[in-house]
Parts: structure tokens; sequence; C-alpha cells
């Protein structure tokens, strides 16, 4: 009887102590590159946190480049922009949007395996620490504005 006790009290232990998973949405995806002979592109994207508990973006995979990577612009003392490795990725607070937009943080695919052609389509894998892979479609859009359909949320990071 006394195994049988132990054997619930734990199980019940290992129930309590087992973390919820954030709760991640993904919304607005597209790419661009400048050109049909650039060797690079970018996608842009919101990442929306439903849970109560914050996650972080960690990585990214894709088959359409050579790398794929997360990065961000920083500006240097002299007022310069300029892109980088974002190798720790990017928090995604509870509760709040982060948005992947360009000039500031975004998917980055460098040495293309094929052009970004206008309505083309491609998938990515999203990493995050608690809430696992997340795969997306990415639409190709060659003539979206900068802000164009992010909207003005202003809701997190």
């Amino acid at each position: 009887m006394k195994l049988k006790s132990l054997f619930a009290a734990t199980v019940a232990t290992l129930v309590i102590a087992t973390p919820t998973l954030a709760e991640i949405i993904v919304s607005d995806p597209y790419a661009r590159s400048s050109g049909p002979l650039a060797k690079s592109g970018a996608a842009f994207l919101m990442i929306e946190n439903t849970s109560d508990q914050d996650d972080r973006l960690i990585g990214v995979t894709s088959d359409i480049a050579k790398r794929t990577e997360l990065h961000t612009h920083l500006e240097n003392e002299m007022g310069v922009m300029s892109m980088l490795h974002a190798e720790d990725g990017f928090v995604v607070l509870a509760g709040a949007y982060t948005k992947l937009n360009r000039g500031g943080k975004h998917v980055m695919f460098m040495g293309l395996n094929t052009a970004m052609e206008q309505g083309n389509e491609f998938t990515i894998t999203l990493i995050f620490r608690d809430a696992g892979e997340i795969t997306v479609t990415i639409p190709v859009d060659l003539e979206r504005k900068p802000m164009e359909s992010m909207g003005e949320m202003n809701h997190g990071s």
C-alpha cells in the first residue's frame, strides 16, 4: 500500500513540476530579396506569445539558402546601422507581440539556392526554447512596402 501511495505522489509531483509551454502564433509572414540575381534575402513576420510565460526564438532553418540566421540591426556610436547575427535569438514576452520587420529583427537567408520570385512560397522552421519548432510558409512579396501590413502594434519588443 505504501508503494502505491509513493507512486501516486511522485506522479502528482511530476505533473505539477511540468511547465506550461508557451503558446505561439505566427502571422503576416513574407519574404523579399533585392532582385532575381540576389544572393541573399530576408523574411519578416509577427510572433504573438499568448501564454503567461516568456519564451525565446533561438533559431531558424530553411532549405532556401545555404545559411539561415536570425539577424538584427545595431547602431554604432557614429549613427551607422549594421546588421548582425543574433546568436542568442529574440525574447518573446508573455502576452505580447514580437515583430520581425525590415530595419529591425528579421530572418536572414545567405547564399540563396533559388531566386526569390514574386508569388513563390517556401517554408522555414522557427525554433523556440519552450514552444519547440513551428513551420511557417513564407510567401515572396517583392512589392510590399516596409510598414505596409504590420500596422501600428506596439505590444512588446
